[in-house]
């Protein structure tokens, strides 16, 4: 890499000895090689050539095959790549010296017209060569397929200029989020903005990341969800809101975790979790209407249809169902600490009960949920937020729809009674003294805020990244984050 840095400079020096400046400050005129592309793929060599078409475009050096007098190159923007021929009784002089010092990777501009070579490929013949910027280092060495991962997710910037699929995932990436945010508008929806920044962490149950602020001397947490300010906003008489939000926990990295990532939450006043549930499928409907076939995903070999009605089912039936234990059985604390004890030997034993329903959940459960399913009707003491079910006590109206394996969405009626949710803070620090560091903590300005009053609602969030997975066939959650969180190399 040193030895190519510097041969690659010397060139860059003589470009400047021919007078080339460097690095311009702009190229006039270039055309996408999408429209050029389009424009004249269809037309035969004879009527290029008596049309006489002139164009203007740029990119990047992706292939050099020189004969001496003349040079075919490949040049790349985006997904879309064009030929060029330069030849030297084509070109200025000064134009066909800079062509003699270009490398692979480098980036330039070119003027010329429009044919097509004796293989049928659609190529412009060079007039004018201008040098756009220069390329220090070499491209890897298959430039149709950088195979490294760790490389890719490093180095984004070379994973996008060399692998087209990379560039095709986060086309969708942009679309599904622009679909999202179009179909809560059309619903009339508005669109908020919450801090990121919180005095007390909440909204979910996970560590936080803390930093500080030296003017008012005072820790914040990064955000681990924008839900307690965004239900603020409902008591404010906010009908209808979302936002598409950053959030940050502290936790480990795996092919479904990221620390810093993106969701919609969405929160309705008199509405319940039964409601949200029918919105959600609407949602995956019209995202796989849009973007997929037959509204079918590819999901490691296992074809996975979005169209609702999906399946559901209740947290409590469903572990029992998979473990082999009674729903009494599971209710018995001692009788799942016990299980767990036996079967889960190599766990560390949580520290709670609501931890202890969680582990038995992920070990039986999640894997199995490939089609698309709600899971309904989880206990208060891993749903702090959720009001109680009409149905038992013990339980919450509270959905997770789960697709292909992982959770995609977290919904609920809204807990309204400040009562009952200080209540609930509270046995969520208890849980925290018994070890559970992610428990949530008293948050009296939200306590607060429900003292004046929330009219019945539901909320839910959705994790744009996962979705994004669903929707593309990414098997890990780095395939779909631009540049996701790595350890540091020396």
């Amino acid at each position: 890499m040193e030895e190519q840095f510097g041969v690659r400079l010397e060139k860059l020096k003589k470009l400047s000895a021919l007078g080339v400046a460097p690095y311009p400050y702009r190229f006039e005129g270039a055309q996408r090689f999408a429209a050029i592309i389009a424009a004249h793929k269809e037309k035969s060599a004879e009527d290029l050539k008596q049309a006489d078409v002139d164009v203007r475009c740029a990119g990047r050096i992706l292939s050099i095959r020189s004969m001496g007098k003349s040079v075919f190159m490949h040049l790349s923007v985006g997904e879309d790549k064009l030929q060029v021929y330069i030849r030297k009784d084509e070109v200025p002089e000064k134009d066909f010296a800079v062509n003699n010092l270009l490398d692979i990777g480098d980036i330039i501009g070119v003027a010329g017209t429009v044919f097509k070579t004796h293989t049928n490929e659609l190529s412009v013949l060079v007039k004018e060569l201008t040098f756009l910027a220069k390329s220090f280092h070499p491209l890897p060495e298959k430039w149709h397929g950088l195979q490294d991962k760790e490389l890719r997710f490093r180095q984004r910037y070379l994973d996008l200029i060399v692998n087209p699929d990379t560039k095709d995932i986060f086309r969708k990436r942009s679309r599904i989020i622009q679909s999202v945010r179009r179909f809560f508008h059309e619903r009339g929806y508005v669109e908020v903005e919450t801090p990121m920044m919180h005095p007390i962490p909440g909204g979910a149950s996970a560590r936080p990341f803390v930093t500080h602020h030296n003017a008012l001397n005072i820790d914040l947490y990064l955000r681990v969800a924008p839900e307690l300010y965004l239900k603020r906003l409902l008591v404010g008489g906010m009908e209808k809101v979302f936002e598409i939000n950053r959030n940050f926990r502290n936790e480990g990295i795996s092919l479904m975790h990221n620390p810093e990532f993106t969701m919609i939450e969405f929160y309705e006043l008199y509405r319940d979790f039964n409601d949200y549930m029918d919105l959600s499928e609407r949602l995956l409907m019209d995202l796989s209407r849009e973007l997929l076939v037959d509204d079918t995903i590819l999901w490691q070999d296992k074809r996975i249809v979005l169209a609702p009605p999906f399946q559901r089912v209740k947290f409590m039936e469903i572990i029992g169902e998979k473990s082999g234990l009674t729903t009494e059985q599971l209710w018995d604390e001692s009788h799942v600490k016990e299980h767990i004890k036996k079967h889960f030997p190599e766990e560390p034993p949580p520290p709670t009960f609501g931890k202890m329903l969680e582990l038995l959940f992920d070990a039986y459960v999640e894997k199995t949920l490939v089609d698309p399913t709600f899971v309904t009707y989880y206990p208060k003491a891993i749903s702090p937020l959720s009001k109680a079910s009409r149905l038992d006590e013990r339980e919450t109206e509270r959905f997770e729809l789960y697709v292909a394996g992982m959770e995609i969405a977290n919904g609920f009626s809204e807990l309204n009674d400040p009562l009952e949710q200080r209540k609930r803070f509270e046995e969520q620090v208890r849980d925290r003294e018994q070890g559970d560091d992610e428990a949530q903590r008293i948050d009296n300005g939200f306590l607060q805020a429900l003292e004046y009053g929330m009219a019945p609602a539901a909320g839910e969030g959705i994790g744009i990244d996962r979705l994004v997975m669903l929707l593309t066939g990414a098997a890990s959650i780095k395939e779909v984050i631009l540049f996701p969180l790595l350890r540091p190399r020396e």
